[in-house]
């Protein structure tokens, strides 16, 4: 029923925020309240919030950390959350994300390996790929100019401590936070070098969602990727919301990734 599905939603978003603002939650309280609201069991209920996680997977979002995502698709649970997010657009847009404190520091970020393909998300119904068209994590991200500009700072102070940790003072004062000094349009955010002095040009995408979940890459990032395979990096940096985690994709990206076109250009000549 609508309304009991409702509830459950509406309680996992409350503990979601919650958590994503470093506050304490009472989880078995909170289970227990819907208990007596619901009359599903305590296992019920856990297992509908784990549900919930893999819808938001699905979306790039945050999840609750307690609460695995269990793809159990429920036509009537995605529907759920597709009303709770059509009523608090803010949980998509971005406006309670907190970032916290520790992903504000300039030490090295570890670089883990990039996704295999056997790491993809298999194809969700038709239903949950439709919700995810309408609330596009790519979009979304890409219009989040504050979680783009703290992942390019991020990796700007990375870069450079990673340069002083291999003596090369010299090569860390000249690396460039270029988006930011030169605007956008480079094809790339961060001019950096590798230890050697070799040049490195950095596209960074960030996401507060997990590691497999889809950015977009304009025409003239991916273009520098095959002008300058030697120099060109894309380092994806997700879990925005809980720890800082990232990796490195190398050209050519369509050994890493399956492009798409998605805009078409219209003119008159």
């Amino acid at each position: 029923m609508p309304g009991e599905i409702d509830l459950i939603v509406a309680d996992y978003f409350a503990m979601l925020k919650m958590e994503l603002q470093g506050e304490p939650i009472k989880k078995a309280r909170r289970n227990a309240a819907l208990q007596d609201l619901t009359g599903r069991s305590k296992g019920s209920i856990e297992f509908k919030h784990q549900n919930i996680s893999a819808v938001l997977l699905q979306l790039g979002l945050p999840w609750i950390v307690g609460y695995r995502p269990m793809a159990n698709f429920q036509k009537a649970l995605v529907e759920g959350v597709e009303r709770f997010l059509d009523s608090q657009p803010m949980f998509i847009e971005g406006d309670l994300l907190t970032i916290p404190s520790q992903l504000a520091e300039s030490g090295t970020i570890f670089l883990e390996p990039a996704p295999q393909p056997s790491a993809r998300q298999p194809h969700a119904p038709a239903f949950v790929q439709r919700l995810v068209r309408k609330f596009d994590p790519a979009a979304r991200d890409a219009r989040n100019r504050m979680l783009g500009r703290l992942g390019e700072e991020r990796t700007f102070f990375s870069e450079q401590a990673v340069l002083r940790a291999n003596g090369r003072d010299d090569l860390a004062r000249k690396v460039r936070w270029v988006s930011m000094d030169d605007g956008d349009g480079a094809g790339y955010d961060i001019r950096s070098f590798d230890p050697a002095g070799a040049e490195r040009l950095i596209e960074v995408k960030t996401t507060t969602g997990h590691k497999t979940t889809p950015f977009y890459l304009s025409e003239n990032e991916r273009a520098l990727s095959e002008e300058r395979p030697d120099a060109f990096r894309l380092v994806r940096l997700y879990d925005f919301a809980h720890e800082l985690r990232g990796f490195e994709l190398l050209p050519p990206l369509s050994n890493s990734v399956v492009l798409r076109p998605v805009n078409w250009s219209a003119s008159f000549d």
